[in-house]
């Protein structure tokens, strides 16, 4: 990030500290920044002789101009009513409510926006400044707010090893704030002098983004929008939509597909019945395209990742522990895959990389192959980054320094040229097929710190070790008891 975007990231979110105090939570203060920033943005572009998607009634300069309870209704009329706009602008203003409440506030935010020439500014600086906050947002106290936050360092390891390529089409079925998105769209540009056709491809077509929750869908669509993809003009395929991604195809087919699904409990839903009795219900997705049925959320986003894609398609998907070593329908879905695609690397994160706890992760590539009677998968290369890796949030952050050995050995387009190194082991499909339940939860490096006590984490990174450990071990015995009330009794 610039010094410039920099300043401006710190100016904002100095006054998010004030609202704070004033009952605005972090989160909360980033959407009423993205609703104001875009009319902003929309104003800007009039005087460039550009035509403004929103309607004249409700656009800045009418909102700028008052004050006082006058301000706060105008706003909050204008929040309603552009949510029921087509395309872009009604992706963005969805469900949006003013949550600055105090009109002052609201003006004080009104002018720091009013007093930037954001139009005037680079692509990169605004996007830079955008995605500043949101990473702010993320790190924040405000429980939750980071979980549809992936570390941008991960993100950009993964998409240098995948390599995406002009003309490509790029979907993210969790895209959260769009971070796996923006990152193929800067590798593209990046590496290839894209002609006019391919820009606007790039610009407009190549990228498309799905996430079940409308605040953070806002989010992604502001987002990509400040970084020059996406287009108020047409509002019939807009680059980022609110659905649930697991209930039914899209209707589109990926050259590459790359996701951090969300981690959390198995799908279900609570009933009340006439007698005040309250059930849960598992919410389960039968699909056809789909090998096993289960309420596992991050199973049934591994077989929509696999149908989304085309034959010769390739996929980088984040996933948990829990999706390498369960069993049942867990084991089916694994077996599967191992078959059907060539899954032929999995990265093992550390701990300590994201904002929801207890999280252990890994990160799987895979190509989509056509029908065969043999397995497609010929060997699994597993890169541990797990054991004997110490990283924290905000002490020890993962930076892109930690991730050039893993980039180094992967040997992208150049597999048959893989050698093994401490950290880098292959395995044949034959001994990972052989194993209970296909098990892929697979480690071989001794961890140091059972057996050298001299040299242990700092205590705050031990203390985070711990707790990540307590979560896990909480979630798995969760996923037992699940899974063990699935099961009849005789």
């Amino acid at each position: 990030m610039s010094d410039h975007s920099g300043s401006i990231v710190s100016k904002v979110w100095n006054y998010a500290h004030v609202l704070k105090n004033a009952g605005v939570g972090y989160g909360d203060y980033v959407e009423q920044i993205t609703y104001l920033l875009f009319l902003k943005l929309a104003d800007e572009m009039t005087e460039l002789g550009f035509d403004n998607p929103i309607p004249d009634a409700f656009q800045w300069s009418e909102l700028s101009s008052k004050s006082g309870d006058p301000l706060e209704n105008h706003y909050r009329h204008t929040l309603e009513t552009l949510g029921k706009e087509p395309g872009l602008v009604g992706i963005i203003f969805r469900k949006a409510q003013n949550k600055i409440s105090n009109p002052s506030d609201l003006q004080r935010v009104i002018k720091m926006i009013a007093d930037e020439d954001w139009s005037g500014m680079d692509v990169d600086i605004k996007g830079a400044i955008y995605e500043g906050l949101l990473e702010k947002t993320a790190s924040s106290s405000d429980k939750g707010a980071g979980q549809y936050f992936t570390p941008r360092p991960l993100i950009r390891a993964i998409v240098d090893v995948m390599g995406p390529e002009p003309g490509q089409a790029i979907g993210d079925p969790a895209c959260g704030t769009g971070g796996f998105l923006l990152a193929a769209h800067d590798y593209i540009s990046q590496h290839n002098k894209l002609s006019k056709p391919e820009m606007k491809h790039l610009k407009t077509e190549a990228l498309r983004g799905t996430d079940i929750v409308p605040g953070v869908v806002s989010l992604c669509a502001m987002n990509l929008y400040l970084h020059g993809i996406g287009s108020t003009k047409d509002a019939n395929d807009p680059p980022v939509d609110r659905a649930d991604a697991l209930a039914q195809p899209s209707g589109k087919k990926f050259d590459m597909i790359l996701a951090n699904p969300p981690f959390g409990k198995k799908g279900g839903y609570t009933i009340v019945g006439d007698d005040g009795k309250i059930t849960t219900e598992k919410q389960e997705y039968e699909r056809d395209e789909f090998w096993a049925t289960t309420s596992n959320k991050q199973l049934n986003f591994l077989q929509h990742i696999v149908s989304e894609l085309k034959i010769g398609g390739t996929a980088a998907v984040v996933l948990p522990d829990n999706v390498l070593f369960e069993g049942g329908a867990g084991e089916t879905i694994r077996r599967e895959l191992l078959k059907r695609c060539n899954v032929h690397t999995l990265l093992r994160l550390p701990t300590g990389l994201f904002y929801a706890q207890g999280v252990k992760a890994n990160v799987l590539f895979f190509d989509r192959k056509e029908a065969s009677e043999q397995p497609w998968t010929k060997a699994l290369w597993i890169y541990d980054l797990r054991t004997n890796q110490h990283f924290t949030l905000k002490t020890s952050p993962l930076a892109n320094k930690d991730l050039e050995d893993f980039k180094s050995v992967y040997q992208s387009g150049k597999f048959a040229k893989r050698k093994e190194t401490d950290r880098f082991k292959k395995f044949t499909y034959a001994e990972i097929v052989a194993r209970d339940k296909a098990n892929l939860d697979i480690f071989w490096l001794k961890d140091e710190s059972l057996e050298d006590t001299e040299n242990l984490p700092a205590p705050a990174i031990l203390a985070a070790e711990i707790v990540d450990s307590l979560e896990s071990a909480l979630e798995e015995f969760r996923a037992v008891e699940e899974a063990l009330a699935e099961t009849p009794e005789e």
